[in-house]
């Protein structure tokens, strides 16, 4: 489809002084598209140029304008001597190629440099004129909607949900073509950003070719991400569920619509109803492409436990058994029947079995070719096929809230993959994809909406993995394990008691410096046990707040030189239909002091206490079942169940222990070495939530639903330099946990006037940069809520704001206090060297003056409504410093990079005309430090969803009142 692109230049500002003699700049703009260039006008000694160029004109097909940006060069013209560079705008063409985005881009875009950051803004306007398809053998996907949102966004609903999609794309790394000692900093830098910038187009355009292929024409749940390979090369990946979506008219409300969603998520949502009768059965059709290899090695698992028939009529137990039979087949016929979405609407899963996870370590340098992307494929495949055999185990036939992962050091890289196991319900599926349609009550499961999800889907008598089964706390009808972990969010008609509240559990192992594949089996033989560790940690820190699942379980294991970090965040919630959890029962073996019994009742009595005090902080009152309220008596619980501890013993030492611990079963913990008394007292200090102060890492707090509109998100990035050389384990666990506590009580400390406040979506990503470097990065957002009313349906209601009670004085600490910064970016921007002033976008909606977006990484904003997704930002930067004392060290060049990370997203929103982005995430930020040369580097990778919202209440545009904050700070010897 050929087209036409233009380009026009209008005018600059705040440009920074380039020639000494006259404080002034001979300014002039490179425009560049593919292979063509066009330039302006030289505006002679301003800062502030007005060019008004003509329309530069680029023709090209739709398959360049998806993979290039418009690339747009400042420069300063000298006569006698190469023109000096300013700095570098890249425009992304993609968002004005689909029929409901914008027409025409327009307006400030701050101008950046690699070395200097943002020099000035320059005011540009783009536009697109696309003719008819003449190309039957079409190689682009124009008009295929990308969302990073992993839910169906707000103002469609899916008409169908087709299945996985993946690509990636391998490149050489510009970083590694250079030899260093001619090596220029800023050459290397631009050469990176633009061939990453490349990639990304090339990939996505790849992807929505997939798409077309399926008969969709969107991809939800986009998760892209940059592996770093060094000399073995750079690759760019990304999966993603591709969907068929229909906008929403206005005048239609949402919520008639099964799958689709508008403003914020509500407690429950009644079903749609419907008199209809489903089209005919047919043989189902895969929907995505076939694999080579045979299915037939993963049948592990008995198609048994798949829930119960049983409805309204007589002919309904048969026909949803064909039904559900038809939807495993379909599912199974997929080559990965796995999906990227964490939130559904009620009804879509039938059954959560658990989490599925794999990972594998794998050497660069085998890799044969490095520009070719067959060997990541394998790779990938061979994980995925892992995934889809362990939901098979399980009795699932689908893998729902499904991510993956990378992390490299030198020549080493390990692949991480998880999801949570699924049953799908069948009145979903026509034709091998599923019809958000079709409604049909005679397939409706005869569970409760409320606890029908709990329901194991596996066989009780042919258990993958020990577990203790209990009849359902909610219907008594079906059988439901103790504990549940999932890495979705919440499901919407769930039955909760009380709050949630974040669960973190942190580990460290060092290990001993070694190159290939002695380095690679060292870390093989350690990631099991890592797992095993971080899962038993946070099964004990639920335990002891008396929950009984996990939801939005993130796993991730980081790799250095000389150690592994671990770090698990997921949100604890109390479902009802799951049994209480038992007490945690201390016992102690070991002669000597250790097994000193007041020793051990101390211990016992502090955990008892924590636990009830727990029980308080977080409202779990669950209601007492009795036969003449049920109807059915309760099912005794088995004598014993799963043992979980800290080290494991031999089965005869188990069968000694003790494990009663009243009237319900004991977590037993046991107390056998001084690691095993460490662990116990790191459980029992775990950092308290101070008073009016919730945390969760999904998008809404469980308990939670009467949301107000002020919210606040904040980015912080804290690198940790250690500066002992002979750390054992425990203290690198020590070091690593008061990083992660401290971080936490420095945001309540500084949000402590938004209370009562709950900390949502905190993701946590964690890295080992450097041999000596820890590296913690969190990105959240802060929501206040009507505190009277916390356990009823949304309502407007003004804020309320108290005092800080009972915070704890350890905020105040002196590991705090220094290079600490924080500021409003919604009001100013601030650069090092002043040479940029406040960075507001002056396009306005309606006639209004001034437009500040606003960001969050929640899939909507509180109190507003989304009218118009304008297409995902998707971004990558690259800045590096050779003075990095001057610009405030570690944590002032980190703040500043941030801050105007956060500039350039603002200003390419406010010029497709949006006003806010959501579901925005840092996917990467890479930090390297040479304090001894005073040079530092770091790459940043940020996403989201351009969007206009609007007032509930109306259908204008919000106004700015909602600021950003970003937070950078180093600890120890940096």
């Amino acid at each position: 489809m050929p087209g036409k692109l233009k380009a026009k230049i209008v005018a600059g500002r705040h440009l920074p002084v380039m020639d000494r003699a006259s404080d002034l700049t001979d300014a002039f703009v490179e425009v560049k598209f593919g292979n063509t260039t066009f330039k302006t006008d030289v505006c002679p000694k301003s800062l502030n140029p007005q060019w008004n160029s003509e329309w530069f004109k680029f023709e090209v097909d739709d398959e360049d304008l998806q993979d290039e940006p418009l690339q747009v060069t400042v420069l300063d013209h000298d006569t006698y001597s190469a023109n000096d560079a300013i700095g570098k705008v890249y425009i992304d063409i993609d968002p004005l190629l689909c029929n409901e985005a914008a027409s025409v881009i327009s307006g400030w875009f701050p101008i950046y440099d690699t070395i200097h950051g943002i020099r000035g803004e320059i005011n540009v306007l783009v536009k697109v004129e696309l003719f008819n398809d003449l190309n039957r053998f079409r190689q682009s996907s124009c008009g295929v909607k990308f969302f990073c949102t992993t839910s169906i966004p707000r103002c469609y609903r899916a008409a169908m949900v087709h299945g996985f999609v993946e690509e990636l794309v391998v490149n050489e790394d510009p970083e590694y073509q250079w030899i260093d000692r001619i090596r220029t900093p800023r050459a290397s830098n631009e050469a990176r950003q633009r061939l990453i910038s490349l990639m990304s187009g090339e990939l996505q355009r790849k992807i929505g070719l997939k798409v077309l292929e399926m008969g969709g024409n969107a991809v939800v749940g986009y998760l892209q991400c940059f592996d770093l390979e060094g000399e073995s090369g750079l690759v760019v990946r990304a999966i993603g569920t591709a969907c068929t979506l229909d906008k929403l008219s206005s005048g239609t409300p949402a919520s008639n619509d099964l799958l689709s969603s508008s403003g914020p998520p509500t407690p429950f949502r009644a079903l749609p109803t419907s008199s209809s009768s489903p089209p005919p059965l047919s043989p189902s059709k895969p929907c995505s492409r076939q694999s080579s290899s045979s299915d037939t090695d993963l049948s592990l698992t008995p198609k048994t436990g798949m829930g119960s028939g049983g409805s309204a009529g007589k002919e309904a137990g048969p026909l949803k058994t064909l039904l559900r039979q038809q939807t495993q087949t379909a599912l199974e016929q997929r080559e990965f029947p796995f999906f990227t979405l964490t939130s559904f609407p009620p009804g879509f899963l039938v059954h959560v079995g658990g989490v599925v996870s794999a990972r594998s370590v794998k050497l660069l340098d085998r890799i044969h070719n490095p520009d070719e992307p067959e060997t990541r494929d394998a790779w990938w495949e061979e994980i995925r096929q892992e995934i889809k055999s362990h939901a098979k185990a399980l009795g699932c036939h689908a893998v729902v809230g499904y991510s993956e992962s990378t992390s490299i050091c030198e020549e080493v890289c390990i692949l991480s993959a998880s999801g949570t196991a699924a049953i799908l319900n069948p009145r979903y599926m026509r034709e091998g994809c599923l019809d958000i349609g079709i409604v049909d009550h005679r397939f409706e499961d005869p569970s409760p909406p409320s606890c029908g999800f709990c329901h194991i889907p596996y066989d009780e008598l042919n258990m993958p993995f020990p577990t203790q089964l209990t009849y359902c706390y909610h219907c008594r009808r079906q059988k439901v394990p103790d504990v549940l972990f999932t890495t979705i969010d919440l499901p919407p008609e769930a039955a909760v008691t009380g709050k949630g509240c974040l669960i973190q559990a942190r580990l460290c192992r060092l290990k001993k410096k070694a190159q290939g594949e002695v380095n690679a089996t060292a870390i093989s033989n350690l990631l099991p046990f890592m797992e095993y560790e971080l899962h038993t940690q946070l099964m004990n820190k639920l335990k002891l707040r008396s929950m009984n699942a996990l939801f939005g379980l993130r796993i991730q294991i980081s790799i250095g030189e000389n150690m592994l970090l671990g770090l698990a965040s997921a949100t604890g919630v109390y479902l009802t239909a799951l049994p209480a959890p038992g007490g945690i029962q201390i016992a102690g073996k070991t002669p000597g002091d250790l097994s000193n019994e007041h020793h051990i009742l101390t211990i016992q009595k502090r955990i008892n206490d924590t636990i009830a005090k727990n029980k308080e902080i977080y409202q779990i009152n669950p209601p007492e079942l009795t036969e003449e309220v049920v109807g059915s008596p309760i099912p005794e619980p088995r004598q014993r169940s799963r043992l979980f501890r800290s080290h494991s013993e031999s089965s005869d030492e188990v069968s000694e222990l003790d494990l009663s611990h009243g009237k319900k079963d004991a977590f037993v913990l046991e107390i056998d070495d001084t690691d095993a008394v460490e662990d116990i007292h790191s459980l029992l200090t775990d950092a308290t939530i101070p008073t009016g102060f919730n945390s969760c890492n999904t998008e809404i707090m469980p308990g939670i639903y009467n949301w107000t509109s002020a919210v606040q998100m904040f980015t912080s990035v804290r690198v940790f330099r250690l500066s002992n050389a002979n750390l054992t384990n425990q203290g690198l666990n020590k070091i690593f946990t008061d990083l992660c506590e401290n971080l936490l009580k420095s945001f309540y400390f500084k949000l402590r006037s938004m209370i009562p406040c709950c900390l949502c979506h905190l993701n946590f990503t964690v890295a080992v940069p450097e041999e000596e470097l820890i590296q913690v990065a969190v990105t959240a957002v802060a929501m206040t809520y009507d505190k009277d009313q916390t356990q009823e349906k949304p309502a407007e209601k003004p804020i309320t704001k108290e005092g800080i009670q009972n915070f704890p004085k350890t905020t105040k600490s002196k590991s705090l206090i220094p290079f600490k910064i924080q500021f409003p970016i919604a009001s100013v921007n601030p650069v090092p060297d002043g040479r940029s002033r406040s960075l507001r976008s002056t396009r306005g909606f309606g006639g209004s003056s001034v437009t500040v977006v606003k960001m969050t990484p929640l899939s909507f904003l509180p109190g507003t409504r989304i009218i118009k997704y304008l297409g995902i930002i998707n971004m990558f930067f690259i800045r590096e410093t050779t003075s990095l004392r001057e610009e405030g060290g570690v944590s002032g060049f980190l703040h500043s990079f941030i801050a105007e990370v956060f500039a350039m997203v603002r200003a390419h929103v406010a010029a497709l005309g949006g006003n806010a982005v959501v579901s925005y995430s840092m996917k990467e930020c890479v930090f390297m430090e040479n304090p001894n040369k005073n040079q530092a580097q770091c790459l940043i990778n940020v996403s989201g969803d351009a969007v206009i919202c609007v007032r509930e209440t109306d259908q204008e545009p919000v106004p700015s009142n909602i600021g950003q904050t970003c937070t950078s700070e180093t600890d120890g010897a940096t």
